[in-house]
């Protein structure tokens, strides 16, 4: 068998964090089993679907590194969901239902008062034919539902373990609006099957949604899937994350400027008995992956925790992986191995080359000790002269330590805090460092 998985996401607008941690585990284990990862694009929703939020989410996962083997449109699809269609209305399983919105509304009140489930009741199976073309002959137009056995839906779940649904504590599902468009249940199914889909790795929010679509894949004379359903993320506080998914789209964290490796990083191990750690190789992610790993408890998505990653990622990050990209900027290798170690972004990088090659307004804190720096300044700066400039001060002031450094780090740079300085010194050069200590524009 050929594991293929699917990664399923609706052009209506962008995808965020969510949404790519199950693209990300889907794409994992296809790699790691040498199997197929598809992408497939649920526009079956004509009217909010646009090709402008499918290429943004094509670039997206382009970007994160997650290429994928073939790619469906829904929409391209319609003549296999009405043969799915017709086969069900012919066995008895897909019926018209006629309640409005409103309708439907006060009988789940009702059911509620009664201290009832609020559960379909199935009342459009007793219309008579004249029933129903009476209510057509009002102007009423039908939805479809899938009419469930009402026994119970169990499968052995990859995360959750042996996992069963109630089907007739379900209402019949609809597949079909008023307006003729499919919803997602009877689509899905169909190209899971079609596309001979083996794994479906996704939110343990669709736990109840397999049950039915367990019986919908029997009914279409197909074999369901091996299914997997994984915690949700939720935000730091244990909250949900979903009033904040616009600021963690992925298009947003990109142009933040984090890394892509820092996100897969920190997503492929969320909620995984793993620790989260910066891997530039998503292959090494991919050979990592375990459901044994897996945990059943809501895993915490917290920002800050993956601006440290991408720190981190960056700190060890060599120059020849990021060369092309400091490309604009200047930096060569030294300056990239001075300062990486004190950056968050790849764009705190201009930052230090503004230090490094611009003008600055030095801050002088100890002007007696850095006139006297300035006069000690040699001509050519090497990899020691910080550490001799020191120790030559140390003897002539009697100042050492925070006295000692902190005057000369903000004369030198006009910060308090940055990269190592015998690293910094001699980029800066013998000619602005004396200018700077001397309390001069440079």
């Amino acid at each position: 068998m050929t594991v293929t998985v699917r990664f399923a996401p609706s052009p209506t607008g962008k995808i965020h964090v969510g949404n790519v941690r199950a693209a990300l585990w889907n794409w994992l284990l296809a790699r790691k089993e040498g199997g197929r990862f598809i992408l497939r694009v649920d526009d079956t929703d004509q009217e909010r679907s646009t090709k402008a939020y499918e290429e943004a989410i094509k670039a997206d996962l382009a970007w994160l590194g997650l290429d994928y083997d073939d790619t469906v449109n829904q929409s391209d699809r319609f003549d296999r969901y009405d043969a799915a269609r017709d086969k069900l209305i012919a066995d008895g399983l897909l019926y018209p239902c006629f309640e409005t919105a409103e309708d439907l509304d006060r009988k789940r009140k009702l059911q509620r008062a009664r201290g009832l489930p609020p559960v379909y009741d199935r009342a459009a199976l007793s219309l008579s034919d004249d029933e129903r073309k009476a209510l057509e002959a009002e102007g009423r137009k039908p939805h479809w539902r899938f009419k469930l056995s009402h026994d119970t839906a169990t499968w052995t779940d990859l995360i959750r373990g042996e996992t069963s649904v109630d089907t007739a504590s379900v209402s019949d599902p609809v597949l079909i609006r008023e307006d003729g468009m499919y919803l997602y249940t009877l689509p899905s199914c169909v190209d899971d099957i079609d596309l001979g889909v083996t794994h479906v790795m996704r939110g343990e929010d669709h736990v109840t949604n397999t049950g039915v679509q367990i019986e919908i894949f029997k009914a279409l004379g197909g074999e369901p899937p091996a299914f997997a359903h994984h915690s949700l993320l939720v935000g730091a506080d244990g909250q949900s994350l979903s009033k904040r998914l616009g600021s963690l789209s992925i298009e947003a964290m990109r142009d933040d400027g984090l890394e892509p490796a820092a996100i897969t990083s920190m997503l492929a191990k969320l909620g995984t008995a793993d620790p989260v750690v910066p891997v530039r190789d998503l292959a090494e992610l991919a050979e990592s992956f375990n459901f044994d790993r897996i945990g059943r408890a809501p895993a915490r998505f917290d920002p800050a925790e993956l601006e440290a990653l991408n720190a981190k990622l960056l700190h060890e990050t060599p120059f020849e992986d990021v060369a092309e990209r400091l490309r604009d900027t200047g930096a060569g290798e030294a300056i990239w191995t001075a300062v990486r170690g004190n950056i968050t972004r790849l764009s705190d990088v201009s930052h230090w080359m503004g230090v490094i090659d611009g003008e600055i307004d030095p801050v002088i804190e100890d002007k007696a000790l850095t006139d006297e720096a300035a006069s000690l300044v040699p001509d050519h700066l090497d990899q020691d002269s910080w550490a001799t400039l020191a120790e030559a001060l140390k003897e002539k002031t009697g100042a050492k330590g925070k006295k000692l450094f902190m005057p000369l780090r903000l004369a030198l740079s006009g910060e308090a805090r940055g990269p190592e300085m015998a690293a910094l010194f001699p980029l800066i050069g013998a000619e602005k460092a004396r200018a700077r200590f001397r309390g001069e524009r440079a």
